[in-house]
């Protein structure tokens, strides 16, 4: 099992400060600190021996939660001063970038750290900036079927042309949403055309020296291509085009029948598409470990991250209905009531794995099996308390799984 430690980059404060001090964001000093408890929480996780490191990628964050614009930018400096870890943002929201930026970028990375790059796919779900960076005021489209349908149609659109990007010496796309070249009926008057034509890939230029293909340089070093997740946290469509295109689907997930029935979902539709896999096999589970010297001490832990953070914030993003049960009113929404009613709900879910090392050991090795007839390949621990905590607490957890949990489970 590999494990990929994903933070959400958020200022250090404690909520008087982040009061005191608005918009912490825009507080280069603080703004300062969360990059050294980033770097420093990197190299940690490089030196124990995790296999990638991820962030969330937001924007105009100005409370200082997941306040991280540019996660490639981040990641170059964090590669050049560690050995081996990956980096994976979790995730670039295609809808609201360039797909040949996104390739180019990528691809950049590769070649400067080669082997050392995966990326998460996202549709994006946040009003404040999804629509500002696409330019779209309809990029948006949770709870509206025919908007978020064309949202996904976008989202495959950009995919393609992204993976086209990494894949082909040159290439033309028409789709609904994009174009390549730009018009698709060709670009007429580049004056490079002999040097194109003796140098450049074949087919870019047709005999009258008009632009039909384009070429995206540079060319990934990983093949075909670093390795792609995508969250999939609600929608079955979103499982099924995963395992269609070979993507590692990030389940969020925590209990048991749900769990397997979306794994097994995404065998089946992988098998259709001529790939033979075990339940677990290419997928990524997304979890909580908190960890304590007793399950007292680690319960407060949960209390004072992951149960703050979903309370006070992802509560207003209608997260919580990931946490719905039977007993719950079908006809209210689902809220939690405080950080300690946020944290025990998300234990009884699966989602927290929360105890002693010993404890965590057990639970985790539960989760390990699948359920089922094969194994994990990848677990995303969330949450471990960068920005929230003191960052010694946080590199506390990383040591203590490192140490007593992680051995019995690494590859």
């Amino acid at each position: 099992m590999k494990v990929s430690l994903f933070t959400m980059p958020t200022v250090p404060a404690t909520t008087e400060e982040r009061a005191r001090l608005r918009p912490i964001g825009r507080n280069a000093e603080r703004y300062t600190m969360m990059i050294e408890e980033l770097r420093e929480l990197a190299v940690l996780a490089d030196g124990l021996g995790f296999d990638a490191f991820s962030t969330t990628e937001h924007h105009f964050h100005t409370e200082g939660g997941e306040a991280l614009p540019n996660t490639l930018l981040l990641y170059a400096h964090l590669a050049a001063i560690t050995k081996d870890i990956m980096f994976i943002p979790m995730s670039m929201v295609l809808p609201a970038n360039d797909p040949i930026r996104v390739a180019e970028d990528v691809a950049l990375f590769d070649q400067m750290y080669p082997g050392r790059i995966g990326v998460a796919f996202a549709r994006g779900y946040q009003r404040r900036w999804v629509p500002v960076l696409s330019q779209r005021d309809d990029a948006i489209a949770f709870g509206d079927k025919g908007a978020d349908d064309m949202v996904r149609e976008i989202y495959n659109e950009y995919l393609e042309v992204v993976i086209k990007a990494w894949t082909e010496d040159a290439f033309e796309f028409n789709g609904k949403h994009y174009q390549v070249p730009y018009p698709h009926e060709g670009i007429t008057g580049w004056a490079g055309k002999d040097w194109t034509n003796a140098y450049g890939a074949p087919g870019e230029l047709d005999e009258d020296g008009v632009i039909r293909k384009i070429g995206v340089v540079p060319k990934p070093v990983q093949t075909p291509y670093p390795r792609l997740f995508v969250p999939a946290n609600v929608s079955p469509q979103t499982v099924i085009s995963a395992a269609q295109q070979g993507v590692t689907p990030i389940f969020h997930e925590g209990r048991v029948a749900p769990l397997t029935g979306l794994m097994e979902l995404y065998r089946d539709e992988a098998a259709k598409a001529g790939h033979d896999l075990a339940i677990g096999e290419r997928i990524a589970v997304l979890r909580t470990i908190c960890l304590g010297d007793t399950y007292e001490e680690a319960f407060d832990f949960a209390t004072r991250t992951i149960g703050y953070e979903y309370h006070n914030y992802f509560n207003e993003f209608g997260f919580a209905e990931l946490y719905r049960t039977d007993a719950d009113d079908p006809d209210l929404p689902m809220r939690f009531n405080d950080e300690a009613d946020a944290t025990q709900r998300m234990i009884e879910t699966g989602q927290i794995l929360i105890g002693t090392a010993d404890d965590v050991k057990d639970q985790l090795s539960e989760l390990q099996r699948c359920h089922g007839d094969g194994e994990l390949e990848w677990l995303v621990w969330s949450h471990f308390g960068q920005g929230t905590t003191p960052r010694e607490e946080s590199c506390r957890q990383l040591k203590i799984f490192a140490e007593k949990v992680w051995p019995a489970f690494k590859d």
